[in-house]
């Protein structure tokens, strides 16, 4: 850091509270450096349990920094621990590194041509939910406080977490790994912070929520199994894509007309179907996957008890039989956002951006792995957003698409949001 932010920092941290005016100084003079690690990441995405060059890049700068470091939590995950010269509380402060098998269709000098293997199949990798801006972000907060580090109060630890999209099948990872390997082992933080860039919000605003904020989620899996026969006579076998189709209809009324989502949302939406080989072959079975999403463990368990059932009757009804996993390997609980830590949280990103920027967020119904940290310690979650000022933010292209596109503008703003929220936090914890 150069000597005149280090003596802007270390005088205004003296004095116990830091100001929006110096976190923006601060930030500012990162931002290149920050800028150059986002673009350097996404044109090297990695996918989940795959993130080694990316873990290299980040233990690398944290020991610059002088960081105590850890390596290989959950396969590639690293953690850096900053240690300041007063005592106070410890918060940790994550960010998520992995890619998604997703083809960018997003025309950048920096765009990504990397290749990879999903389930499978041969896919392109893209930073398609923006991870890269979480860990460049991550790495130029952690720059900043360490040039802090004599005068800041209490400890942070930086969390690169790996595979918050899921680890590949047959395998652990994310941020249920890192807990079952003792990531908080040797260090119980009182705070935990996260955030996420998101195209639904423009450039500048920032989105927070107390409470349930982000949809439990569960995979499910389903083996339709009929009997083969030509699609000529399809009364000589068992039809298993019929069937599935009678399924994927049926299992629609069970948001619309068994649950009650008048006071809390549910979702249930299918994204994989496969089955046969030709056109005119009536196949032997159909397997399909899909998604739910809820709030509440009561309605999550009427959901899959009503979907179990639909599956198993509509199966026999056409002769067929069904094989239901439900869910498939672990579930990402409800992320819940501590209430009175969010309020706080609130009121410092207001400080670093403005209060007529932040807003009160909506449940989101996608999931974040991001909840297991905060079933361990009180924990705040917010969204920052990445769609140019202008763009109907309701129209752009969503996180997961491959025309994804973030605003490099949000940089700035999610690390003056986290900077202000950290050091007020560490300066004032809650009594």
């Amino acid at each position: 850091m150069h000597q005149t932010v280090l003596a802007l920092a270390l005088a205004v941290t003296t004095i116990g509270s830091v100001h929006a005016t110096d976190t923006t100084q601060l930030v500012q003079n990162e931002l290149p450096q920050v800028t150059s690690w986002r673009r350097d990441i996404h044109q090297h995405p990695e996918l989940s349990n795959r993130e080694t060059r990316t873990s290299a890049l980040v233990a690398a700068q944290l020991k610059k920094l002088g960081l105590d470091v850890r390596t290989g939590i959950a396969h590639t995950g690293v953690i850096g621990i900053l240690k300041g010269g007063r005592p106070g509380p410890k918060l940790a402060i994550r960010a998520d590194m992995d890619a998604l098998p997703v083809t960018e269709e997003v025309d950048l000098p920096f765009a990504s041509k990397a290749k990879g293997e999903y389930r499978g199949k041969p896919t392109g990798v893209m930073h398609a939910c923006g991870h890269d801006a979480h860990t460049a972000m991550l790495l130029g907060l952690a720059t900043v406080l360490a040039g802090m580090k004599k005068d800041l109060p209490g400890e942070v630890m930086f969390v690169f977490q790996p595979a918050e999209e899921g680890a590949p099948p047959g395998e652990e990872g994310g941020a249920s790994l890192m807990l079952k390997q003792g990531v908080f082992r040797d260090f119980r933080p009182d705070a935990m912070f996260g955030m996420h860039v998101v195209s639904s919000l423009n450039v500048g605003t920032v989105g927070v929520r107390s409470g349930p904020a982000m949809a439990g989620s569960d995979w499910f899996k389903l083996v339709v199994h009929g009997r083969q026969t030509h699609g000529a006579m399809p009364w000589n076998g068992v039809d298993p894509v019929v069937t599935s189709a009678e399924i994927i209809s049926a299992a629609q009324t069970i948001v619309s007309r068994k649950l009650n989502i008048s006071d809390l949302p549910a979702v249930l939406s299918f994204g994989i179907i496969e089955g046969g080989s030709r056109y005119n072959i009536v196949p032997d079975q159909v397997e399909l996957q899909g998604t739910l999403r809820t709030f509440d463990a009561g309605m999550r368990q009427q959901a899959i008890d009503n979907f179990k059932g639909i599956a198993q009757h509509i199966a026999e009804a056409n002769g067929a039989t069904v094989e239901t996993q439900f869910p498939v390997g672990e579930s990402n609980p409800v992320l819940v956002n501590n209430p009175a830590l969010s309020v706080r949280v609130r009121t410092s990103i207001a400080k670093a951006i403005g209060a007529d920027h932040v807003i009160d967020a909506k449940p989101w119904m996608a999931s974040e792995d991001f909840a297991y940290f905060a079933q361990e310690v009180p924990s705040v979650y917010f969204w920052v957003g990445s769609t140019p000022v202008g763009q109907d933010a309701a129209t752009a292209p969503s996180n997961h698409s491959p025309k994804f596109f973030m605003d490099e503008g949000a940089l700035k703003v999610g690390m003056d949001s986290m900077l202000q929220a950290t050091l007020d936090y560490l300066n004032t914890p809650p009594g």
